[in-house]
């Protein structure tokens, strides 16, 4: 697993790449709206900070969907929505809680990619809960709590719990399986 501490230089780094990869992708997958929602796209993308957030850690994984996001709105939007770049920080910030629940040994294993999974539908949860509501508690172009639930938390949360639950462990294993391939050649 990535070193765990925020400010080293592979941490930095990690949140550099991270962020920019979000913030690109996302500009991209912006356009792919969801019928019925305000503003809610199909976002594949979501999967980098909990990739990033599972291997080098929490605040790798929240400032690379934070900073990502804040970035991919003002280049589509013109503007950024803190309530959402929380939202999608939360999105990178849960996987790394991982080592809370498995044993270093099994980060890269069969049961760390069930983890992984697991924790990134959570994350789509939590993250999007906290975006749509916050959103109907401050008013925000939201007048009821059904409109929040129906407009933007469901299409955004189950479209973000099925991407990152299928593409994040496929990340993470993609990179366990050069980390060990070049580990091999050292």
């Amino acid at each position: 697993m990535g070193e765990r501490r925020t400010l080293s230089t592979t941490g930095i780094v990690a949140m550099a790449i991270g962020t920019a990869l979000y913030a690109a992708f996302n500009v991209f997958f912006n356009i792919l709206q969801l019928p019925g929602t305000q503003l809610v796209a199909l976002r594949p993308s979501v999967a980098i900070p909990m990739f990033f957030g599972y291997t080098f850690g929490p605040v790798v994984g929240f400032v690379s969907g934070f900073l990502g996001n804040v970035i991919s709105d003002a280049i589509s939007w013109g503007g950024f929505w803190w309530n959402w770049d929380v939202g999608n920080g939360l999105l990178g910030l849960i996987p790394g809680l991982a080592p809370y629940f498995i044993s270093k040994e099994d980060v890269f294993r069969r049961r760390g990619y069930l983890v992984c999974a697991v924790l990134a539908i959570v994350a789509s949860i939590v993250g999007m809960g906290f975006a749509a509501y916050t959103d109907y508690l401050f008013g925000y172009g939201i007048s009821t709590i059904e409109e929040a639930t129906y407009a933007l938390f469901l299409p955004a949360a189950v479209t973000d719990a099925i991407n990152g639950a299928i593409i994040t462990p496929i990340l993470v294993a993609a990179y366990a399986s050069a980390a060990r391939g070049r580990a091999r050649r050292i």
